[in-house]
């Protein structure tokens, strides 16, 4: 277990793990968002800042992948990263058209 720990704590004196970890909290933040707005809209709703959070961890999680070199990961988050501009793209078309 201490090995372990020891492991652990080596990692995260990595500033590449930190920022790993930081688009991870991103992506874990847009569910918790989703969640709230659904409970209390007692139905499934993708609110706003569900993009927000997706796009910022999106940018951190490509940088990190772009770092580790690992190319699934790379192409994996540049396509997440086009999909969720879109659909700011099309939140803020929606509302300077009066849709909001």
């Amino acid at each position: 277990m201490s090995d372990l720990l020891a492991k652990f704590q080596n990692q995260l004196s990595n500033p590449w793990v930190l920022i790993g970890l930081g688009g991870q909290a991103m992506f874990m933040m847009r569910f918790v968002m989703q969640w709230i707005a659904s409970e209390r809209a007692k139905k499934s709703v993708m609110p706003e800042i569900f993009w927000y959070f997706s796009l910022t961890g999106g940018i951190i999680l490509f940088a990190y992948a772009l770092h580790q070199q690992d190319i699934v990961f790379i192409l994996g988050q540049g396509l997440g990263l086009f999909i969720y501009l879109r659909n700011i793209w099309f939140i803020h078309k929606h509302k300077s058209a009066g849709d909001a």
